[in-house]
């Protein structure tokens, strides 16, 4: 079992044409560098490994570039508790790419790795899961993207890591960051120590 410390307090991403989005597009063009935030959590198969390897590839993505990495946080289940715990973290990218064709290469990444997506189980065992919390100071809202994510402002372990890198950051609509984990329960997050976290 890894060694823990406590928190002190693969169907084709469908076109814009599909979804209706007509602020973003669907072009992978590049533009001025913007700046993202990822949440990235998985509970199945070396949950760790997963994450690694999922940044890994963020970061051989052409136009995406990984600037910072928070720990690696071990969290309960959200949503639907009959499952295994997650390892979760956040991660900050430097992109070239608009929001919309940033999440298809998340979701490119996800059905590479082998994620299997359940209609019936929307909050079940994930192999990885990454996604686009934050996009610049953006605010979008489509039928495949809502940006800022819509539930990050409640999830602890999203706030957990996020504040790890900057308390300060401003969720747009929602407020600051660490204001908004000091009004949450995250005494069951716990962070994965260094020795851990290089198994």
């Amino acid at each position: 079992r890894a060694v823990q410390e406590r928190w002190p307090a693969t169907q084709a991403p469908p076109s814009s044409q599909e979804t209706g989005c007509k602020i973003l597009t669907d072009s992978i063009e590049k533009h001025e560098m913007m700046k993202a935030w990822l949440g990235l959590g998985s509970n199945l198969l070396q949950p760790l490994t997963q994450l690694k390897e999922a940044i890994r590839r963020l970061d051989g993505v052409n136009g995406i570039d990984v600037l910072r990495t928070s720990g690696f946080y071990q969290t309960p289940p959200w949503g639907d508790e009959s499952q295994d715990d997650f390892i979760n973290a956040v991660v900050q990218v430097e992109t070239g790419l608009d929001a919309l064709p940033l999440l298809h290469e998340l979701q490119f990444i996800e059905n590479e790795m082998g994620r299997q997506r359940s209609k019936q189980r929307r909050w079940g065992p994930r192999l990885i899961d990454i996604d686009l919390l934050l996009y610049e100071d953006r605010r979008f809202q489509s039928k495949e993207l809502e940006i800022p994510h819509p539930r990050m402002h409640e999830r602890a372990f999203v706030l957990v890591p996020l504040c790890e890198l900057d308390a300060t950051l401003v969720i747009p609509g929602r407020g600051v960051a660490g204001e908004l984990l000091s009004k949450i329960d995250a005494s069951d997050i716990f962070r994965l120590v260094e020795a851990a976290q290089e198994q």
